[in-house]
């Protein structure tokens, strides 16, 4: 269904209206369905083998730049500071290519 709202936490739930997300690649897979129309990253998700929030920003810059991934909105919500501040330029990145291919 599109509008869908994803949350990537390991430990917090999310707010009503967002469906939860634990790892790195479920929250991929759920980008990739082209569905999602908003999306808050944690950075620090566990074990290594869940990934962190950081893969996620850096592969919706790479879908951004390659225009496989439209424009959502974004937040960061991680307390992790040296990976809020990576994922944040990731996702500006991303902002970047949206806005020169106009989208």
């Amino acid at each position: 269904m599109p509008g869908l709202r994803l949350w990537l936490d390991d430990l917090r739930p999310p707010p009503p209206g967002w469906t939860w997300v634990t790892t790195a690649w479920d929250a991929i897979t759920g980008l990739a369905s082209g569905d999602v129309v908003e999306v808050s990253l944690d950075h620090d998700l566990g074990p290594p083998e869940a990934g962190t929030g950081d893969d996620v920003a850096r592969w919706i810059e790479a879908e951004a730049h390659h225009g496989r991934l439209p424009r959502l909105r974004w937040a960061v919500h991680s307390a992790n500071p040296i990976g809020a501040a990576r994922m944040t330029v990731a996702l500006e990145r991303a902002e970047r290519a949206w806005a020169a291919a106009g989208r």
